[in-house]
C-alpha cells in the first residue's frame, strides 16, 4: 500500500511511475475520494465543537430557557449520523481504491514494456555439452519410473502429476538440503506456517484484491490457500514495532503451494515446469530502509549460491518496469537452464517491496530507542522453486544411458549418487 500523503502531494509523480509500469490504477478516484474525507471529517469535527459548546451552555442557563438549545443540540447530532455515514462510506471506497495501487518502481529499475525486454545481468557456469541428444524431463522422469503423469491426471486432472519413488525422494532431498543450506550458510531462521490464511494475510502480502482469481479459496471457512509461503511470512510481525538491533530479521519456510493458473491456459502444457499445486522454500526479509537495496543483492547472491552448490548452469535477470509486479519495487530472477526442455527456468524472484506490504500490515520499527516508530522495508526469493529446480537437476544432470547422476551435496539424503530404472 503507498503513502496517501505521498499520493495526494505527488500526483505527477505517481502519473509518471504508472505510465513507467505501463499499467492503470485508480489514482484519480484515490485523490477524489481522499480530498471528500477529509472535507467531511473537516465538517464532522466542526459539528462535534458545536454540540460540545451546546451542552456546555445548556448547562448554564436555566431548565425553563435549554428547549430551543437541547433541539438545536439534537439536530447537529443527526446530522452528525448522516455525515459519519458517509464518511464511513467513502473510507471503505478510498481504502478498496488504494490497495488497487501498485508499487512504485525504484528509480534504477529499467524501462520496458514487459519480459522480452528484460535484460541478463550475469551467467554463470558454461553449459555443459552432451555428446547425445538431451532429453526432456518427462521423458527421462517416464522411463525411469519417478514421474506419473496418467495417474496424477486420473485423480486430480491436468497439470497434476506423481512422483514415485527416487522421484519423490528426490524432491524430499531438495527440499530438506535447501532450508537446512539456508539455515547454515545464510543464517535464515527456518519457520513452519500456515498453509492457508485469512483474508486480510492476503491483502497484507499484495496478492488480493489484484490476484483474487488465481488463488484458492475455501468460501465456506473463507479461508484462501497460499500460493507462496511469502503471504504468511509477510504477517509474521503484522502489528509489532520490532527494533533496529534486532534486524535484519532473515526466515526461510518450506510450503506447498496452490494456484489457480487461470490465465496460463496453453502454456507450459508438458512436463511439471507449471501445475496448480507445487513445493517451494521461501526466503524472508524484515530490515531497515537504508540497507534494504544492499539486502536485496544478498538475497540475490543467496540463491545463486544454491544454484552454484547443486552444480547447475544459472543467470540472473533484472526485470523491467513493465514486468516488474504488483508490490515489488525492484525485481531481479534466477534462472537455471533446462537442455531438455531447451530454455531457462525461472526458480527465484528476488524482490525488494520497500514499505508497501510493511503499510498494509502495519509492521514498523524503532530505529532507536525511544524514537518514533517507522515501517520496515520487506524481501522476498525463492530459495528455490520446486519443480524447476528438480526439472534442472533431472535434465543436466542426465547420462546417455538413461540415468540420473545425482548432484553431490544431495547424495547424503539421498542415499545413492545415480537413480536408474526401477526393477
Amino acid at each position: 500500500m503507498l503513502d496517501l500523503q505521498y499520493l495526494r502531494e505527488r500526483p505527477g509523480e505517481v502519473r509518471e511511475a504508472l505510465r513507467r509500469l505501463r499499467t492503470e490504477a485508480p489514482l484519480d478516484a484515490i485523490l477524489e475520494l481522499d480530498a471528500e474525507k477529509r472535507e467531511l471529517l473537516r465538517e464532522v469535527e466542526t459539528l462535534r465543537r458545536r454540540r460540545n459548546e451546546d451542552s456546555r451552555r445548556v448547562k448554564e442557563l436555566p431548565v425553563s430557557q435549554r428547549a430551543e438549545l437541547v433541539e438545536e443540540s439534537r439536530k447537529t447530532s443527526r446530522r452528525m449520523a448522516v455525515l459519519e455515514e458517509r464518511l464511513r462510506s467513502v473510507e471503505a471506497r478510498l481504502l478498496e481504491c488504494v490497495y488497487q495501487m501498485p508499487n512504485l518502481p525504484h528509480a534504477s529499475v529499467p524501462e520496458g514494456e514487459g519480459e522480452a525486454d528484460n535484460r541478463v545481468i550475469r551467467q554463470e557456469s558454461r553449459l555443459r555439452e552432451f555428446a547425445f541428444e538431451p532429453r526432456p524431463h518427462w521423458e527421462i522422469g517416464a522411463d525411469l519410473g519417478i514421474l506419473d503423469f496418467q495417474r496424477g491426471v486420473k485423480m486430480a486432472g491436468t497439470r497434476f502429476y506423481v512422483l514415485v519413488g527416487a522421484g519423490s525422494r528426490l524432491q524430499r532431498a531438495l527440499i530438506q538440503w535447501m532450508l537446512d543450506y539456508n539455515v547454515g550458510r545464510h543464517g535464515y531462521t527456518e519457520v513452519r506456517v500456515p498453509y492457508m490464511v485469512k483474508e486480510d494475510s492476503l491483502l497484507g502480502a499484495g496478492q488480493l484484491p489484484k490476484f483474487a482469481a488465481n488463488i484458492y479459496h475455501d468460501a465456506e471457512d473463507d479461508m484462501w490457500f497460499i500460493g507462496t509461503a511469502e503471504v504468511p511470512l509477510t504477517n509474521l510481525h503484522r502489528d509489532e514495532v520490532l527494533e533496529a538491533a534486532d534486524l535484519p530479521k532473515n526466515y526461510v519456510a518450506y510450503s506447498p503451494c496452490f494456484r489457480r493458473e487461470k490465465f496460463s491456459a496453453g502454456r507450459d502444457v508438458r512436463g511439471i515446469k507449471r501445475g496448480h499445486q507445487f513445493d517451494k522454500v521461501e526466503m524472508y526479509k524484515f530490515c531497515a530502509p537504508s540497507t534494504s537495496y544492499a539486502e536485496l543483492e544478498v538475497l540475490v547472491t543467496q540463491a545463486e549460491n544454491i544454484c552454484r552448490a547443486l552444480g547447475i548452469p544459472h543467470r540472473v535477470v533484472e526485470m523491467v518496469t513493465g514486468d516488474l509486479g504488483f508490490a515489488a519495487a525492484k525485481k531481479y530472477d534466477v534462472e537455471v537452464w533446462a537442455p531438455g526442455c531447451g530454455e531457462w527456468l525461472e526458480v527465484s524472484s528476488c524482490s525488494n517491496c520497500e514499505a508497501f506490504q510493511a503499510r498494509r500490515t502495519n509492521t514498523r520499527y524503532r530505529p532507536h530507542p525511544g524514537a518514533r516508530p517507522e515501517y520496515v522495508h520487506t524481501l522476498n526469493g525463492s530459495g528455490l522453486a520446486l519443480p524447476r529446480t528438480l526439472i534442472a537437476v533431472l535434465e543436466n544432470y542426465q547420462e546417455s544411458d538413461g540415468t540420473v547422476v545425482i548432484p553431490e551435496v544431495l547424495r547424503p539424503l539421498m542415499g545413492t549418487d545415480r537413480i536408474g530404472p526401477r526393477r
